[in-house]
């Protein structure tokens, strides 16, 4: 941008600073490109080539020249005069838009050629008025806040100057050590900086990210303050009490055939004891502060002005698009079978190593059976999720490119939405099926449902699936967060600069350090590829947040930490490791918040599910209020298992080391509620079982009703755009009718003294870049 002189002001130094050789035109835009090899030095190689040749036809026979490569030269060429032509037309059209251009070609870097922009006050002035920018007024508001927030917030605050119109190099320096800084984490962001620096729709990111980290910190305390309750009633939770009591000689059923022997109840006392943490009764109380909290961090959301988009020219109907569309259609749901069948293929991992274990004749193997299970096939799930999500993005991006949408806006959402869609169901269909689906396709004791010929369909420990749910949903929102969000964004640069320094001369590096140009130093830095991957791994963790949150009341915490160091991780890669991303306009973060009002509407369903069938909380009230004799939990363990005669096992079926206990079993038990064998219905659905799931599914709908209408009236309590600002904004409208006003009366005034003359036509100011 053109920087007007005044007083005694030199020119800029253009080895210090981004201006053209004259030192007055600031650099607006680089363009880089492939330097070609001039005319006259192919000419000069085809001579000396030449001359090679007399030579060598003089002392030896003549060689025919190879016709493929004269060909493939041939191509070569005009590829590269192509290329040239195209440029020069490209350039041409923007000196006709009234750009000032510089060129720069092969100086220090080789084979690479610098095209400097720059934009007049005229040209910027025209083309504000043709995007319809606003101007700050020129009367500033100022809002009445409270004098103790301000000073208590005041060490918040980044250190960033109130000179607004500071050059970009002393912006970037300011972004470096306010921003870009984990020694800063506990700050505030300077969102009005990194707006005016990489643009709105970055800044709009920044700023969604640090309220979501923010409004993460309540749901952090109070998913804590769940937990520690669960640890302190830990010793008074009646069902682990009985669980845990060895006076309680109850014999349970094998959990495999054959090679499975029966086993006491008492054995399973740790994990009864570890699910009361996450399975007690403040999990309610936490489910619906979640809801709650989901409908107020969606309320606090950033709007700027629109995003133009210009269509692409390309023309197609329905009948040309209807077989991409059916591509589309095909492969997403071919990919979504895979991500089932992958499930599948862990849930038959589980199955046979657990019985490959138990037939072992180790003693360490076939201790903690089940925790070497889950805890495996928990790491095997997030290895693949890893995995399959490098995999699912670039499908994504292929089938959008196939569709061929017709602006770039179009494109955007079409990639997020796919992407979504598949990344979502590789991350949380392995929860899903522990959550709703394992334990309760299993069948009975004689009467087992099989897989693939003889694998049995695998149980949930007598806590239930809870705590396997929440060992899952903890690796893999941990093991997503710490590998794939933090690991990869800094070890992968590291790892390319690493591999591009090795490649260079350590002296010829320091040179360049020392001789080459900004521009120059930035055009090897890291390309950017925009802002979807930092939204996705955002959402899919907002969907760990909140979806089974009543399962594993620590996420949120988790999640604050990860956003922390996430924020100036994400800063340090915008300011110091990738290229200066062009800055575009943007009202809202687009689709994504779609996206996360679709999750928390799911979130209230799947949590209502969650503590309905996954958790005991509504067989344990069903059985303190109708059926318990002095109205608490006690006989409760005993009230949820029931009876089996082990000569109904099927052929085949039955332990092998039947006296493993040291005594006959005739009867042992199972959770599940059935009638016991000796009943005119034996194994059949008892009316505790209608009961409990009749009071289910009143819970769920319950549940849901009562959190949706608490959501909206938080969601009408709350408004949209704060009442300090409505004020703002309602004084700037009316500051603008009063400079209107006055240019009226000054026209007037002016025609009645005869005085025609325009007014001064505004100026660039100095200090603008």
């Amino acid at each position: 941008m053109q920087i007007t002189q005044q007083g005694n002001e030199r020119p800029k130094d253009p080895k210090l600073w981004p201006y053209f050789q004259d030192g007055l035109r600031r650099i607006d835009y680089v363009l880089t490109y492939h330097v070609q090899k001039p005319q006259s030095t192919r000419k000069q190689s085809a001579k000396s080539c030449l001359c090679f040749k007399f030579r060598r036809e003089q002392s030896s026979p003549p060689v025919h020249e190879d016709p493929e490569l004269a060909a493939q030269e041939q191509r070569l060429d005009y590829h590269e005069d192509d290329q040239r032509l195209r440029r020069e037309e490209f350039e041409e059209n923007l000196r006709e838009m009234g750009l000032e251009m510089e060129r720069e070609e092969g100086n220090k870097i080789p084979g690479v050629g610098f095209l400097k922009i720059h934009a007049p006050w005229e040209v910027l002035c025209r083309e504000a008025e043709f995007m319809k920018l606003k101007m700050p007024t020129f009367k500033v508001f100022v809002l009445k806040v409270n004098m103790f927030v301000q000073k208590v917030t005041a060490t918040l605050q980044p250190k960033v100057g109130e000179n607004r119109d500071v050059i970009l190099i002393l912006s970037l320096q300011i972004l470096c050590e306010e921003w870009a800084s984990y020694s800063i984490f506990y700050k505030y962001q300077p969102i009005g900086l990194i707006r005016k620096y990489f643009g709105e729709k970055v800044g709009l990111y920044f700023a969604w990210l640090g309220v979501y980290t923010q409004m993460l910190i309540p749901a952090a305390i109070v998913g804590v303050i769940v937990f520690l309750y669960g640890c302190v009633t830990v010793e008074d939770n009646i069902p682990s009490m009985e669980v845990c009591d060895e006076r309680n000689n109850i014999t349970m059923c094998p959990i495999c055939d054959r090679v499975c022997s029966y086993w006491k109840l008492v054995t399973a006392c740790g994990t009864a004891r570890a699910s009361h943490l996450f399975d007690n009764a403040a999990t309610v109380f936490f489910a619906i502060f979640m809801a709650l909290w989901e409908i107020c961090a969606l309320i606090l959301h950033f709007c700027f002005n629109s995003l133009h988009t210009h269509p692409q020219n390309v023309k197609l109907t329905c009948r040309d698009r209807m077989p991409a569309y059916m591509t589309i259609i095909v492969m997403m749901v071919f990919l979504i079978c895979v991500t089932l069948a992958i499930v599948f293929g862990v849930v038959l991992y589980r199955v046979s190593i657990m019985t490959a274990l138990h037939m072992s004749s180790t003693p360490s193997f076939r201790t903690n059976i089940r925790a070497t299970v889950k805890t495996t096939a928990a790491i095997i799930n997030l290895i693949i999720i890893i995995i399959m999500d490098e995999v699912y993005g670039a499908i994504a991006r292929w089938l959008t490119i196939m569709e061929v949408p017709k602006t770039d806006k179009s494109f955007e959402e079409r990639l997020i939405f796919k992407t979504f869609i598949l990344k979502f169901a590789n991350a949380f269909t392995p929860i899903v099926y522990l959550a709703f689906f394992r334990g309760r396709i299993i069948g009975r004791p004689g009467k087992y449902i099989y897989v693939m010929g003889s694998y049995r369909m695998e149980e949930c420990a007598h806590a239930g699936c809870l705590m396997e749910l929440c060992i899952q949903l903890c690796i893999t929102m941990l093991g997503k967060q710490l590998i794939q969000n933090n690991l990869f964004e800094i070890g992968v640069p590291k790892l390319k600069k690493m591999l591009r320094q090795r490649k260079i001369d350590k002296k010829h590096q320091e040179e360049l350090d020392k001789t080459l140009h900004r521009h120059e130093k930035d055009h090897f830095l890291g390309p950017f590829v925009g802002l979807n991957p930092e939204y996705m791994e955002m959402i899919i963790q907002f969907g760990m947040v909140t979806l089974f949150v009543a399962s594993f009341p620590l996420a949120p915490l988790f999640a604050l930490l990860n956003n922390i160091i996430e924020i100036r991780l994400d800063a340090k890669k915008f300011v110091t490791e990738l290229r200066r991303p062009i800055a575009v306009r943007a009202k809202d973060i687009g689709i994504w918040y779609t996206l996360l009002r679709g999750l928390s509407k799911v979130a209230v369903i799947v949590n209502a599910f969650v503590i309905s069938f996954t958790s005991d909380f509504i067989p344990r009230l069903v059985y303190q209020y109708m059926y318990s004799p002095d109205g608490t939990l006690h006989g409760f363990v005993n009230h949820t298992l029931s009876y089996f005669n082990v000569s109904h096992f099927q052929p085949g079926t039955e332990p092998t080391e039947s006296m493993h206990l040291g005594y006959k079993v005739e009867v042992c038990r199972y959770k599940d509620y059935r009638d016991p064998p000796w009943s005119d219905t034996p194994y059949e659905f008892s009316r505790q079982f209608w009961a409990i799931l009749a009071a289910r599914l009143a819970f769920v709908i319950v549940f849901q009703n009562v959190v949706m209408l608490m959501s909206d009236f938080v969601d009408w309590l709350i408004p949209d755009i704060p009442k300090d600002i409505s004020i703002q904004i309602h004084n700037e409208r009316n500051l603008i009718v009063e400079l209107f006003m006055k240019q009226e009366q000054g026209k007037k005034y002016r025609n009645t003294i005869g005085d025609p003359s325009p007014q001064p036509l505004r100026s660039r100011p100095s200090s603008q870049a």
